[in-house]
């Protein structure tokens, strides 16, 4: 029997050590080290060949098939727009954001639109069967082909994907899933990049489409390898402020379509709802006829939205003015600023100066 063999690897970024280091040389994380138990493949696996027995075999570029593949409507066009026109068919989509902001929410609402004319599987590792139930009663979820299952096992997981064959597959989330093969707990770097990487295989071979959801860390990114997000073709961010019912969900990544797509849904009762025109949410605080604020049309993807500028410049009594921008470019404020100043002759040197986009 191979004599297993331990390393070091960081949570943040995935670099491995032989050996324990309190900060990460990598990306300069503290503490993020942890081991890992890999056992050593033996000398024949390593050295001969392994035969290739997935059937597929390489095509000529100019016989490979340009028909469309036919995307699936999610029933909220907010989310099929930031997807690019829907989901295709055998894609890796990974969701993340902060707890309690509505992946689980949204999903559930896409599963159950789905379910009314194909089979869907939802899996989920942080709640159990029943706890899923509750929360699509509270949303009026009635899942006419949505199956749910309660595991954290990759090895069950696939094997009920195989029996079930559905379009669509929630996992729910990929950090608590593990596969048997390896030793570590769930939730590290090696466990994460293998579930990944079986999953991506089934999403290919099968064109099952799979929605991951995925924790953030503190600082608001994914949480585990950067390998997962190379690995899936879409990544999105769902953002929300905890003292109101709005949220946002943005494209990072998408091969599918544009990155450049925003949407935003408001969290009530019946669960989440799209907001048709933001414009009206982002400008009802504004107060009419307020000096130094104006109201201006900005393009976020195919869609025009009109935010407010809000500007204040006082006099300064620091040797260097202060410029604070939020929500802009500062270079790009700095230059007019300086274009005010010279073309103008508005005096600004000695004035503080504070640029805010509600």
């Amino acid at each position: 029997m191979p004599k297993p063999a331990s390393r070091f690897v960081c949570q943040q970024c995935g670099y491995e050590s032989p050996r324990w280091m309190g900060r990460c040389p990598e990306c300069g994380e503290w503490s993020s080290l942890v081991e890992e138990v890999v056992a050593s493949l033996p000398k024949r696996s390593r050295t001969k060949e392994v035969a290739v027995a997935s059937g597929v075999e390489p095509m000529l570029l100019s016989e490979v098939s340009l028909e469309a593949t036919p995307r699936l409507s999610t029933g909220i066009g907010e989310l099929d727009r930031v997807l690019g026109g829907g989901i295709v068919p055998g894609s890796l989509v990974l969701l993340g954001g902060d707890p309690g902001v509505g992946k689980s929410t949204l999903l559930t609402q896409v599963a159950d639109f789905l379910s009314q004319e194909h089979p869907v599987l939802y899996v989920s590792g942080e709640e159990s069967a029943q706890q899923i139930r509750m929360r699509a009663q509270r949303l009026g979820v009635t899942g006419r082909a949505l199956y749910v299952l309660a595991e954290t096992r990759l090895e069950a997981v696939l094997a009920h994907a195989q029996r079930l064959q559905p379009v669509l597959m929630v996992v729910d989330s990929v950090q608590t899933t593990q596969t048997d093969q390896l030793e570590s707990a769930p939730g590290t770097v090696a466990q994460v990049r293998a579930c990944g990487v079986a999953l991506q295989r089934l999403a290919k071979e099968g064109g099952v489409a799979v929605f991951l959801v995925g924790h953030v860390t503190k600082e608001g990114a994914l949480a585990g390898p950067k390998a997962l997000e190379h690995l899936v073709d879409t990544v999105l961010t769902f953002e929300g402020d905890p003292h109101l019912n709005y949220r946002i969900l943005r494209a990072t990544k998408n091969r599918f379509g544009s990155t450049d797509e925003v949407a935003l849904f408001e969290m009530r009762e019946q669960g989440l709802v799209a907001v048709q025109n933001p414009s009206e949410w982002l400008l009802s605080e504004r107060a009419s006829h307020s000096p130094g604020s104006v109201v201006t049309a900005v393009v976020e993807g195919t869609r025009p939205l009109l935010v407010e500028v809000q500007a204040l410049v006082t006099h300064s009594y620091l040797s260097q003015p202060r410029r604070q921008v939020t929500g802009l470019d500062y270079s790009r404020v700095s230059m007019v600023l300086a274009v005010l100043e010279k073309r103008a002759g508005v005096r600004l040197s000695d004035k503080d100066v504070f640029v805010n986009v509600a």
